[in-house]
């Protein structure tokens, strides 16, 4: 494996782990202000991965059906979203500011059910990093290492967010700050083994590669409108959340045009 792959894979991993490491320099946790402003701003780097590093290059990987190319991208934005709904139904998990679990009854402490919730949306995550790199490897024309890298510093940049928001809750409902970052780091590594195990099953994947573009494409923007939106207007109403998903979003278009 190609050592930029290798970097690549990592970024996303490297992002949640710095974020995690705030709860060792902020004493304490986040205000709802600042926490909805973070997750407007992760949620606009993932539409705007989704749209310009997914989904339109999936569009242009079928581009001998003509007409028709549309058909696999759709196709595997529907499997993307289905596959993320089964996870919510199968996967006891508590999204943040919220009481109720999720999924099946479980006996789960509400500290590792937070911690699910996390790790269930960097799944896809990873997915759509390892497809690409996938794509990259396979020598496919349509795929740069710098657009690889556009995407995976993108999801490294919303994680950073991500890791800060997972471990400082945590901090505050009273557990000490070495495990807090350990549960905010443990949430980022499903990133790498996903992306590693997609990597790993290039062979399989080049073929099918519009299909699972988009299907990463489906699954970061089912987590964007079933978690972050809401999150990210919990509360007093504000336009905070809204201008943070503009300004992630605008960062994200400038990556990948810029690097890929």
């Amino acid at each position: 494996m190609q050592i930029e792959v290798i970097q690549g894979v990592l970024i996303p991993f490297a992002g949640t782990t710095l974020g995690a490491a705030c709860v060792f320099f902020m004493k304490s946790a986040l205000s709802q202000m600042v926490q909805r402003t973070l997750t407007g701003f992760a949620a606009g780097v993932m539409v705007a991965a989704s749209i310009w590093s997914l989904l339109l290059p999936a569009i242009e990987e079928a581009s001998a059906m003509g007409a028709w190319a549309f058909l696999p991208a759709v196709i595997g934005f529907w499997i993307g979203n289905l596959f993320l709904l089964l996870l919510d139904h199968i996967v006891p998990h508590l999204h943040r500011d919220s009481e109720r679990p999720e999924g099946p009854k479980s006996a789960l402490k509400r500290t590792t059910m937070l911690v699910f919730a996390v790790t269930l949306h960097n799944i896809p995550e990873g997915m759509a990093v390892g497809v690409v790199f996938a794509g990259f490897l396979a020598g496919d024309e349509m795929i740069t290492i710098a657009g690889a890298m556009a995407l995976a510093l993108g999801i490294a940049i919303q994680n950073f967010p991500e890791g800060a928001i997972i471990s400082m809750p945590l901090r505050a409902e009273g557990i000490k700050k070495s495990r807090a970052f350990l549960y905010g780091v443990l949430s980022g590594m499903v990133e790498p083994m996903a992306a590693v195990l997609t990597i790993l099953a290039a062979g399989f994947i080049v073929p099918f590669l519009p299909y699972l573009l988009s299907f990463a494409a489906g699954a970061m923007l089912y987590v964007v409108v079933e978690e972050l939106i809401p999150e990210m207007s919990a509360g007093e109403h504000s336009n905070l959340g809204v201008l943070s998903f503009a300004a992630g979003f605008t960062v994200m278009l400038a990556l990948d045009v810029a690097l890929g």
